[in-house]
């Protein structure tokens, strides 16, 4: 579990795929070395099921190549290797030294040497051991089985070395604090404090991958503050830095201003996807950039409109999806619906209701209010309108078509648009309930025109 105790040698040996064993064998067999490397030992030590199998040789990319039928050929240049599997693909890299830093992600170039000095270039102690898979023990060279035991995460060698020759670095140690609850030891803090401006020479792609993995951590709380104290949040995601200080109505929002609020918000989130947990972090971020503080009381009338058009910005910066954009633009800029869910007619609530990431949405509801007042009564009172909806398990499939309207006389153009929509509104209330029921509601109306 993460945060547990390690173990400082494993009484077991870990489970590796047998596809991972056959690539490991003919390494072997044709008289190379070959280790597990990485995370996959990293996990084994700290008792969690390995995820990421990769093997780290001392055979030549080319001799890799060679030695197997189906290979792509990912980073040759630097010693990487993928063999093709049946059950899934086996990264294979050769032990290199790198030398020189070409762009704050990759070395100028590599030089192909034994296993000590490729423990020595990676990143983090807890990181840079390796698995004999033969002699079924550690291989540490950088102290990682002891950093496991003192629970901390620390860089191998100079830290700030570590992360010239890859940015994405410091996003990886908040990272691996966040999940672990291992605090980062003083000297690679201050590096990642010291570094934390050039994090804008990685790519959105990668920044993006890392930030996932901590904002959907069970101890997210703990990243967002890692984050913003180290620096790394001013420079991937500033408008969350302008949310410090904003201050918020006290009778509504007594935990402080919209940054400590955001932070709460996503702590009460429950194994939540990707999307909802940006939704919930984004779902304020149009308050800076519309603060008021009225005579009545502090307000940000348009906060969900303006958050929605910020928080589309921070996607495309990310590179999301377009699904994932959605989504995320979606809760914020719906957030503020359920202050009106009660008081809605039944068919505009149901509408409501059948937008597609409702129930993300009304997570959304639940953990905004358990991170300001924390009175539950709006939520508790829309779950159970929904429920009560749920329960009708209410059709989607539309009564009647277009076609079905003009074969009962009307003309094409935006009134049957008009038409089936208030057609629908009907079912959404109950008045009509089937087809039969549908054609004899529009024939009224029809009728009534003439």
């Amino acid at each position: 579990m993460a945060g547990s105790t390690p173990n400082a040698e494993p009484t077991t040996t870990p489970e590796i795929p047998d596809h991972v064993l056959r690539v490991h064998r003919r390494l072997v067999e044709a008289g190379h070395r070959s280790l597990l490397a990485g995370g996959a030992v990293r996990d084994h030590l700290l008792g969690l099921p390995p995820k990421d199998f990769d093997l780290a040789t001392s055979a030549l990319p080319e001799v890799v190549d060679a030695l197997f039928d189906k290979t792509v050929l990912v980073g040759a240049q630097f010693g990487v290797v993928r063999i093709v599997e049946p059950e899934g693909e086996v990264e294979v890299a050769t032990f290199r030294a790198d030398i020189g830093i070409a762009d704050g992600r990759r070395p100028e170039t590599v030089r192909f040497t034994d296993e000590k000095e490729d423990a020595l270039r990676r990143d983090f102690t807890i990181n840079g051991m390796f698995w004999d898979i033969d002699a079924e023990q550690v291989v540490d060279h950088v102290g990682g089985r002891k950093d496991l035991q003192l629970k901390i995460i620390r860089a191998i060698g100079e830290p700030r070395e570590r992360f010239q020759e890859d940015r994405l670095r410091m996003m990886r140690a908040i990272r691996f604090s966040t999940v672990l609850q291992f605090p980062i030891e003083p000297g690679t803090w201050d590096a990642v404090v010291e570094e934390a401006k050039f994090i804008d020479d990685v790519s959105g792609e990668r920044i993006r991958d890392e930030l996932e993995r901590i904002i959907v951590s069970p101890h997210r709380l703990a990243g967002y503050h890692l984050l913003s104290d180290s620096g790394l949040m001013q420079c991937i995601l500033p408008e969350i830095e302008q949310m410090r200080d904003v201050k918020q109505p006290p009778q509504f929002h007594p935990e402080g201003d919209v940054f400590v609020h955001t932070g709460l918000v996503l702590s009460h989130l429950s194994e939540p996807s990707f999307t909802l947990a940006m939704g919930a972090l984004l779902h304020d971020v149009g308050k800076p950039g519309t603060f008021e503080d009225a005579e009545d009381r502090i307000r940000f009338h348009g906060h969900d409109e303006l958050g929605a058009t910020i928080s589309e910005q921070i996607c495309d910066r990310l590179r999301l999806s377009r699904q994932q954009t959605e989504r995320i633009v979606y809760l914020v800029r719906r957030h503020l619906v359920f202050m009106n869910i009660p008081q809605m007619r039944i068919a505009r609530r149901y509408r409501v209701f059948e937008e597609d990431g409702f129930e993300e949405l009304l997570e959304l509801c639940r953990v905004d209010c358990l991170g300001s007042h924390a009175d539950m009564s709006l939520y508790e009172t829309c779950l159970a309108l929904w429920k009560e909806w749920k329960e009708r398990a209410p059709s989607r499939d539309p009564l009647l078509q277009g076609r079905d309207l003009i074969q009962m006389g009307m003309k094409p153009g935006p009134e049957i648009g008009s038409m089936l929509e208030a057609l629908e509104d009907a079912r959404r209330e109950s008045e009509v309930v089937d087809r039969d029921a549908a054609i004899a509601w529009v024939q009224v109306r029809l009728d009534g025109r003439q």
